[in-house]
C-alpha cells in the first residue's frame, strides 16, 4: 500500500507518537488524515481533520466509522501505561484501565472499521504494540499483560480479515520519547522514527514492523534464547526488591 494518496485515521493523534504518525502521513503525501482525540481542541494542525474519539466508547467508534467512511488506513495508536507490578496495591484497577484502552479499545476500533476498509478495497490496520508483547517486565506487568493481549487481538484480526484484503500490521518498539515514558530513565526512541519505520513497513507489505534497535534485539533474543530474558527480568526484580519492598514482600 502506498502512503501517497491514502486516507488515514490515527487514534490518540493529539500528542506523542500519534502526532508523529499524523505528521509523517502528511509529509508522506496522504490525501487526508483524520486525527482522533477525546478533546478536539487538542488538535491544532490545520492539515488534520479532528474526530472526537474515545476508543473505549462503542458509540464514538461507530460514529467515527460513519464520519470517516473513506478511510483505507487505520492506525490504532491510543494507549495507556500505568506502571504497576502484578501484585502491587491497585494492580487490578491499573490492569482493568490498561486492558480497556490497549485491548478492548483496539478490538472496538477494528470491529467498527473493518467494514469501512472492506468497502474501500481492503486497506491496512496498524496496531501499535510493544516489545513487551513478547516478554514481561515485572515492574510494569499489568501493561505487559495488556500488550500480550493486544498482540493476540492483532494476530486474530490478521487471520480473520485476510479474506477481505485487509492487512493487519503489528508495530513493536522499546521506550518511545513521549509523555508516557517521561519518568523512565532509559534510552528512548524518537517517535518520528517509529512513525517513519511504520509507514515504510506499510509500503513494503510487512506484517511485523520492528521500529527500533530494542525491538530488533528482543525479537532475536526471544527466538534464540528466551530463557535468558526471563532470567534477566528475575534478577532485575530480585535486585530491586532487596532495596524497596512493601508489607507483603511485593515491590511497593
Amino acid at each position: 500500500m502506498e502512503i501517497e494518496g491514502c486516507i488515514a485515521l490515527v487514534t490518540g493523534a493529539n500528542r506523542g507518537l500519534g502526532r508523529a504518525y499524523a505528521e509523517a502521513l502528511i509529509a508522506g503525501g496522504a490525501a487526508k488524515v483524520y486525527a482522533g482525540a477525546r478533546d478536539l481542541s487538542s488538535i491544532a494542525d490545520p492539515c488534520l481533520l479532528p474526530v472526537k474519539l474515545d476508543v473505549t466508547s462503542r458509540s464514538e467508534a461507530a460514529a467515527a466509522a460513519e464520519e470517516c467512511s473513506d478511510v483505507n488506513l487505520l492506525i490504532n495508536n491510543a494507549g495507556i501505561m500505568l506502571g504497576s507490578p502484578m501484585l502491587a496495591s491497585g494492580a487490578e484497577e491499573a490492569m482493568r484501565r490498561e486492558m480497556e484502552v490497549n485491548v478492548f479499545g483496539v478490538q472496538n476500533m477494528i470491529r467498527s472499521f473493518a467494514p469501512v476498509l472492506s468497502r474501500n478495497g481492503g486497506g491496512v490496520i496498524v496496531n501499535v504494540l510493544s516489545v513487551v508483547s513478547w516478554f514481561t517486565v515485572p515492574f510494569n506487568a499489568t501493561y505487559c499483560a495488556s500488550k500480550h493481549a493486544a498482540l493476540a487481538v492483532t494476530d486474530a484480526a490478521r487471520i480473520q480479515l485476510r479474506s477481505q484484503g485487509t492487512r493487519v500490521v503489528g508495530v513493536y518498539a522499546g521506550f518511545i520519547d513521549t509523555d508516557m515514558a517521561a519518568n523512565i530513565d532509559q534510552h528512548k526512541t524518537p517517535p518520528r522514527q517509529v512513525a517513519e519505520r511504520t509507514l515504510e513497513g506499510i509500503r513494503r507489505g510487512q506484517e511485523h514492523v520492528l521500529a527500533d534497535r530494542r525491538a530488533e534485539e528482543v525479537w532475536r533474543a526471544m527466538r534464540t534464547e528466551p530463557s535468558l530474558m526471563a532470567e534477566a527480568m528475575q534478577q532485575s526484580w530480585d535486585k530491586a526488591k532487596g532495596r524497596n519492598t512493601g508489607p507483603s514482600g511485593s515491590l511497593a
